[in-house]
């Protein structure tokens, strides 16, 4: 580094780039990529400090002091800042500016030592003007913030280290709890049971369709002689009704549709028009922008982040991480000027519009999500600049943005009553219509809805024609209509994130990863966009419920949160909190007092959960399964049914239970004979998949004569001291994926039971090569050089002349290419083709030296050249793999420093 420049340290490669052009040459930006150091795992603790940080790698007895480490990648991130450093005259710390940003900034500090000055750089989107400015305004760095992010750290270590392991005994091994993602789970599960518990009740009601003239409207029965008609909201979870109304069986809908047709018309008795105004939402927060992005373009909260993420690096969004709907005086007016010009004067206020943040914690990022600069670039101008998911996310930050500061939208609903006396009843209809006279802000940006129940009984909104009270309308179509009431939807990712929020439940920027862990653990999965929880997070819920009940409950989580922004803001110590919390105080127990004393759990009880009188679902090593006992043997060993893999819980009623007990039992189907050796082959269904296995003939009695299946024989009496023989074990192989054990033949089976298959010999190094099924798929050997196979049936096809053409090519490069999904230009850095492959552990691109995986969320199909080139550069500025953390112990802070 030349004399005289100052050193600038941001924390993403991508965001090091755009900020030194913005700087110039008398500036040098280099990235720390995220964290450098974390807290040491119990491997990394050097001898001499086990006794004071072995257990959590924190000094739990001398003010909660964390021992750090540096990871590989970051080791050699510091080496190069160090250099870099040593020419520098000024040295300025631009990690993103929320909590985990400045302890970002603090521990760069602490590992470098710098010997100049030191200032703390902070900036909410990435423009000239706004990197300018940053340079020109910086300030001292805030330990408060670090205190609260090591605070958070250190609690989330406290919290996972000792209740996780309870779970592993209890439960099942690489289970894990946390602070945020056990709460998360809970409301996950919660929603589940309600679901299991839920009655359903049904109602019937009326449609039919008014007719004036030639136009006509949808209407629906209200009201039968002054009693209005039940609809689902009315009904509560067991089935009971929570107010007085007519409920209509399907007997008495069907008479009086049929009376009500027979008279063909009814009069509009009443027609009631109320005007009405809606005002635009604030502009994205973190969460808001989670949900919007679940609901109108069904991204994923991590995605959502990721794609985010990248919009701000590369300059085109402000800071994406904000509790914030705040927006600043020159993106008021460049919102207010972009509708004016796209809609006309009418479009804005008066007066511009302002929204009141909910965060307490003054010090996070001060502003909401928005296009970056003074004046608003629209979609379509940085639509080249832009890859298809950055595209459809900046759309929706630009009309978001925009329309927060538009003029309320104005409406006027008309609801029209129609009467008719039929069979001695007076039946009411009524329809409802909607006319927006200025359509305002809705212009630009309509918000999404989440389902909700009770959502099936409102009407479609619809156009009406010019009516008056008295008017005769010809009635058509009058048939009635059987509903039965619904549960609560399960959560979405979005409507998890909103729920999350309300409760005060971890932080905005905390919500894609709680969601990715819960996902990973296997604690939930999604069908569509719902989420559903497992078997397993219903015992790992039990537990914690049962066991730790304070840890899981959401008011104490959350205000767990709000203690956090208290320390973030300098009004509590980091140390006199962690202590309450882990050794306790009068009004709360404490961790250690609650895991020290958990007394007995009982595993079994913990993992049951009786399915009516039917049967009892319990959860073992392998999974969840139902335990049937035996009638006629009620001490005896009960018998045990599997559970469809993609049957939810609240769908394993007791009905579905006895549906799955009484089904036919699939048994050991016999193939036919092995001509060479006599003995019988068998397909098998296993808990690792379909089978075939060779067996030993069994005497006539064990086959049924009608399936083919083999009846297993009663075990003969053990005699008591007899030492049981190993028996040699059966030859098996796995049947390929294209292979289901209903249509499987003796001759297919013949031929996996002789797998390895030789294809012949290498003429020239007289090496044999066999074609075989493995772990990762098809592929061939020759000696201890292995390649891929396309697919499963080349085991069989393939050819020793194929065989030759595969090895004669690389094993790296030339293959490769024949298996790309797409191929794209030059890579700029490294100068060859980049290409799109799908591989053991997913798509990823690859430029022949660097490999990057498709994050998780994105689809494959959706990469593009820019997107390719990003990911393979991050990937490059990451380094290698970290292979193990060293054990320097670096310098903590001091009373001194604050």
């Amino acid at each position: 580094m030349a004399e005289g420049k100052k050193l600038v340290i941001v924390e993403s490669p991508t965001k090091m780039r755009s900020i030194q052009g913005y700087l110039g040459d008398g500036y040098e930006v280099l990235s720390s990529v995220g964290h450098i150091r974390d807290l040491a795992d119990k491997k990394d603790i050097p001898a001499d400090k086990k006794q004071a940080y072995g257990k959590y790698s924190i000094d739990i007895e001398n003010g909660f002091d964390p021992y750090y480490v540096e990871s590989d990648r970051g080791r050699k991130t510091v080496a190069e800042l160090k250099r870099a450093l040593k020419g520098a005259d000024e040295l300025l710390l631009a990690t993103d500016e929320d909590r985990e940003g400045e302890a970002i900034a603090w521990h760069l500090l602490e590992t470098l030592k710098p010997k100049v000055p030191v200032k703390r750089m902070v900036f909410h989107e990435i423009t000239k003007d706004a990197i300018r400015a940053a340079v020109d305004n910086t300030r001292e760095l805030d330990l408060a913030l670090v205190d609260a992010q090591e605070t958070r750290r250190i609690l989330d270590r406290l919290y996972g280290w000792d209740v996780s392991p309870v779970l592993w005994f209890k439960v099942q091994q690489g289970t894990s709890a946390g602070r945020v993602q056990s709460a998360a789970t809970r409301m996950v599960v919660e929603r589940e049971r309600e679901r299991m518990a839920f009655v359903t009740a049904s109602y019937w009601d009326i449609d039919t369709h008014a007719v004036k003239g030639s136009d006509s409207f949808a209407a629906r029965l209200a009201r039968v002689d002054g009693a209005p008609l039940a609809r689902g909201t009315d009904f509560d979870d067991t089935g009971s009704l929570k107010k007085a109304v007519l409920v209509l069986d399907e007997a008495q809908a069907g008479e009086l549709a049929e009376a009500i047709a027979g008279v063909g018309e009814a009069s509009v008795s009443a027609l009631e028009s109320k005007p009405g105004t809606r005002s635009p939402r604030a502009p994205f927060t973190t969460s808001t922008l989670q949900q919007e992005a679940g609901r109108k373009l069904s991204m994923s909260a991590k995605h959502a982040m990721s794609v985010a993420q990248r919009l701000y690096e590369k300059g085109f969004i402000t800071y994406m991480r904000t509790d914030s709907t705040a927006l600043s005086t020159q993106a008021v007016q460049a919102a207010r000027q972009q509708a004016v010009a796209m809609y006309g004067d009418a479009s804005v206020p008066l007066n511009p519009r302002t929204y009141a943040s909910k965060s307490k914690n003054a010090q996070e990022a001060h502003e909401a999500i928005r296009p970056s600069g003074d004046t608003f670039r629209t979609p379509a101008s940085v639509a080249a600049e832009l890859d298809r998911d950055e595209q459809r996310l900046y759309d929706l930050i630009w009309k978001r943005t925009m329309a927060s500061q538009m003029s309320d939208a104005k409406y006027e609903t008309t609801t029209v009553t129609l009467a008719v006396d039929a069979a001695g009843r007076r039946a009411e209809f009524t329809a409802s219509g909607t006319v927006y006279t200025f359509k305002g802000f809705l212009e630009a940006y309509e918000e999404g809805k989440d389902e909700k129940r009770g959502d099936a009984d409102k009407a479609d909104d619809q156009a009406l024609p010019a009516l008056a009270v008295g008017d005769v309308l010809r009635l058509k179509d009058v048939e009635p209509k059987g509903h039965t009431t619904s549960p609560k939807p399960r959560y979405t990712e979005a409507s998890l994130v909103k729920a999350l929020e309300e409760k005060g439940i971890g932080r905005p920027s905390t919500f894609a990863s709680i969601i990715d862990v819960i996902l990973n653990r296997g604690y939930v999965s999604k069908r569509g966009q719902a989420l559903i929880p497992s078997w397993l997070a219903f015992s790992v819920v039990r537990l914690l419920e049962e066991h730790f009940a304070d840890l899981v409950d959401y008011d104490f989580t959350a205000a767990l949160e709000d203690d956090l922004d208290a320390i973030a803001r300098g009004e509590q110590k980091r140390e006199d909190w962690l202590k309450e919390f882990y050794f306790g105080s009068e009004g709360h127990v404490g961790l250690r007092n609650i895991v020290d004393n958990l007394g007995e759990i009982d595993a079994r009880a913990l993992n049951s959960t009786p399915i009516g009188d039917v049967a009892t679902l319990r959860f073992g090593k392998y999974g969840p399964y139902l335990e049937v006992a035996d009638p006629q043997n009620p001490e005896g060993e009960p018998r045990r049914v599997n559970i469809p893999e993609d049957l939810a819980p609240d769908e394993l009623t007791p009905a579905k239970a006895r549906e799955l007990i009484d089904a036919p039992v699939a048994g050991d189907r016999v193939l036919g004979e092995n001509p060479a050796n006599g003995k019988l082959v068998v397909v098998k269904d296993g808990r690792f998949g379909p089978y075939v296995q060779e067996t030993d003939p069994p005497s006539a009695d064990e086959v049924d004569a009608e399936t083919g299946e083999i009846v297993e024989p009663a075990p003969a009496p053990k005699k008591r001291g007899a030492k049981k023989e190993a028996a040699p074990k059966p030859r098996t192989a796995s049947l390929f994926k294209s292979m289901s054990v209903d249509t499987i033949d003796l001759d297919t089976a013949l031929r996996l039971l002789d797998l390895p298959r030789v294809v012949g010999v290498d003429p020239e190094t007289g090496a044999e090569i066999t074609a075989q099924n493995g772990r990762y798929g098809p592929y061939l050997k020759k000696g201890t050089d292995s390649r891929t196979l396309q697919s499963e049936q080349q085991i069989f096809d393939i050819t020793l002349d194929e065989a030759l053409a595969v090895y004669a090519q690389p094993k790296y490069g030339a293959r490769g290419a024949s298996s790309a999904l797409k191929e794209f230009e030059n890579d700029p850095t490294s100068g060859k083709p980049i290409k799109l492959k799908d591989g053991r552990f997913g798509p990823y691109v690859t430029d022949g030296e660097t490999n990057a995986t498709i994050p998780r969320g994105e689809s494959a199909d959706d990469v593009t050249y820019e997107r390719a080139v990003q990911l393979l550069a991050d990937k490059r500025a990451k380094g290698p793999a970290p292979k193990r953390a060293t054990t320097r112990r670096t310098t903590k802070k001091t009373p001194a420093k604050k």
